[in-house]
C-alpha cells in the first residue's frame, strides 16, 4: 500500500527540492524547448540518498523519467497555453517558504543554513515553482478524474499473477467515544479576562504583540516566532479563527475571540493574494483536577452501562461522544494516510503506542475499558475504543480487501492513459537524452533519440 500511495505522490507532484548542489552543469535532455539540467538530476538524487536510498540504476532510471515528464508536460502545455498567474505562483511561494522558515525557527537560523535570505532564495526558487505548477495543471488534464467500474476492478485483479497478490498484514477497524473534561465557568472567566487585560496593554501601546507572544501566548506552535503565522491558506486553521483573520484590513487587530483552542486576538500582518500573515496571542482555560475527574467519572457511568448491554456502543457514541468527526458513524475512526477505515497494527503504533496493548487482548466485539488520551487539539481527554473487526494476515482478495484493490485499479488505469499520452505526445515532440541514459528501463514507453555531447 505504502508503493501504491508513493505512486500517488510522484505523478501528482513533480519533484522539487529545497536545495541542490553545485556542480559543473551540461544538458542532459531536452523535450521541446526545455532541458533538462545535470544539476537538476544529481538535486534530486540527493534528496533521495539522504532519506537512505541507493543510487541504483533502478532509481537512477526513475529519477530520469520523473524529470523527462515533467519537461514533455511543460512542452505540451506550451501547445496548450496552460497559464499559470504571477499571483499563484506568489502565493504558492509565501506557503512554501513559510512552511521553510517554520521549520528552521527564524530568519536567521535559514540564513546561516542556506547564506541567502528567504527572499532572495524564493525569488531564486520562482521558475521551478512557475513550472511545476504549469506542470500539475498539464497532467491533471492527462489524468483527468480516473474512475474504474466493478467490472474494471474484477479483471484487474483477476489479471494478477496468484504468486504476486500482496500479502495483507492484520488489520483492524476500529470506534471510539470520546469524552472531554468540561472547562469550569470560572476557567473561561479567568482565561476570557487574561485575554482581554493582554489586548488592552497591545492597544494602548504598553506592550508589543511580539513581547506578549513570546511571555503569554498558550499556542506553543507560534511562541518563539512572537505569535507569527505565515502563509495561511483557507483551510489550515480553525473555522472561527479564519473568518476574523480573513475579513480585518491589514495592521488591524481584532477583537478576542473564541475556538476550540481558547480565546484568541490576532493581528492582520499581510494579505497576498489568497495567503495572510497573521501574529496571534492564544489564552485557553486551564482545566483542573476536579474537571479531569468529572470527565472520568461520566466516562466510567457510559462503560458500565455499555459492558452490561443496557445499550450498544454506537448508540452510546451518537448520544455520549464528544468527538464531532465520528459521534454520528458510530465512533468509527478514520485511517487518513490510507483513506480507508483499516488501521494496520505498526500504523497504530506511530499515532499512539498505547492503542496496540490497548487492542492486543481484545475480542472483535469487545470495549476496552477508559484511558486517558491527547486529541488533536493537544487536550487531554478519556476515550473507549471499540474493536469492530480485525483480519488476519492473508493473501488479498475481492472480498476482504475491495477498497485496497479498487485503489491499486485506479492506479494502473492512470498509469495506463499516462503511458498512451507520453507514447503519443513524444512521437510529435523533439527528445533527445544524454548517451548516459540511453540504456535506462523506463516505466514508459519514449520515442526519442541519443543527444550528442560536444
Amino acid at each position: 500500500m505504502k508503493k501504491l500511495i508513493a505512486y500517488l505522490l510522484l505523478i501528482s507532484s513533480p519533484i522539487i527540492v529545497l536545495a541542490q548542489p553545485q556542480t559543473i552543469d551540461k544538458v542532459i535532455g531536452v523535450v521541446g524547448k526545455h532541458i533538462i539540467l545535470q544539476s537538476d538530476y544529481y538535486g534530486n538524487a540527493q534528496e533521495f540518498i539522504k532519506n537512505g536510498y541507493t543510487l541504483n540504476d533502478s532509481l537512477k532510471s526513475k529519477l530520469f523519467e520523473d524529470l523527462l515528464f515533467q519537461k514533455l508536460l511543460l512542452a505540451q502545455a506550451d501547445k496548450d497555453s496552460v497559464v499559470v498567474k504571477d499571483e499563484q505562483v506568489d502565493a504558492e511561494l509565501e506557503r512554501r517558504m513559510a512552511y521553510y522558515l517554520n521549520q528552521f525557527g527564524s530568519e536567521e537560523n535559514f540564513f546561516n543554513f542556506y547564506g541567502k535570505s528567504s527572499q532572495a532564495y524564493k525569488e531564486e526558487m520562482r521558475d521551478d515553482i512557475k513550472d511545476q505548477m504549469v506542470a500539475q495543471q498539464m497532467q491533471s488534464k492527462v489524468v483527468g478524474d480516473v474512475k474504474v467500474t466493478p467490472a474494471e476492478i474484477r479483471n484487474y485483479y483477476n489479471s494478477i499473477p496468484v504468486d504476486s497478490l500482496p500479502l495483507i498484514n492484520s488489520e483492524v477497524e476500529l470506534g471510539q467515544l470520546v469524552k472531554k473534561p468540561e472547562v469550569s465557568p470560572e476557567a473561561k472567566k479567568a482565561a476570557l479576562e487574561k485575554i482581554q487585560g493582554l489586548r488592552k496593554r497591545v492597544m494602548n501601546g504598553e506592550s508589543s504583540m511580539t513581547a506578549i507572544a513570546t511571555i503569554y501566548t498558550d499556542d506553543p506552535g507560534s511562541a518563539r516566532t512572537g505569535g507569527v503565522y505565515n502563509g495561511i491558506m483557507r483551510g489550515q486553521f480553525a473555522p472561527e479563527f479564519e473568518a476574523v483573520a480573513f475579513k480585518i484590513k491589514p495592521g488591524e487587530i481584532s477583537e478576542v475571540f473564541e475556538t476550540v483552542y481558547g480565546y484568541h486576538f490576532l493581528k492582520l500582518l499581510s494579505r497576498k493574494g489568497d495567503l495572510i500573515d497573521v501574529q496571534h496571542i492564544l489564552i485557553t482555560a486551564k482545566i483542573d483536577n476536579n474537571d479531569m475527574v468529572l470527565a472520568k467519572q461520566k466516562i466510567d457511568s457510559i462503560y458500565e452501562i455499555i459492558v452490561k448491554k443496557e445499550i450498544t456502543f454506537c448508540e452510546a457514541t451518537q448520544k455520549y461522544s464528544d468527538d464531532k468527526e465520528s459521534k454520528n458513524n458510530c465512533g468509527t475512526m478514520i485511517n487518513n494516510a490510507a483513506g480507508t477505515t483499516r488501521f494496520e497494527v505498526t500504523e497504530l503504533g506511530e499515532i499512539d503506542q498505547n492503542l496496540v496493548f490497548l487492542l492486543d487482548k481484545l475480542n472483535v466485539g469487545d470495549v476496552t475499558k477508559p484511558t486517558a488520551f491527547q486529541t488533536s487539539e493537544s487536550k487531554q481527554a478519556f476515550r473507549i475504543l471499540y474493536l469492530k473487526s480485525r483480519t488476519q494476515p492473508h493473501i488479498a482478495n475481492l472480498k476482504d480487501d475491495y477498497q485496497r484493490i479498487q485503489n491499486m485499479a485506479t492506479i494502473n488505469k492512470q498509469k495506463q492513459i499516462v503511458n498512451e499520452w507520453i507514447f503519443k505526445k513524444s512521437k510529435n515532440t523533439y527528445v533527445k537524452i544524454d548517451p548516459e541514459f540511453q540504456n535506462c528501463k523506463f516505466d514508459y514507453r519514449w520515442n526519442f533519440t541519443k543527444l550528442e555531447q560536444k
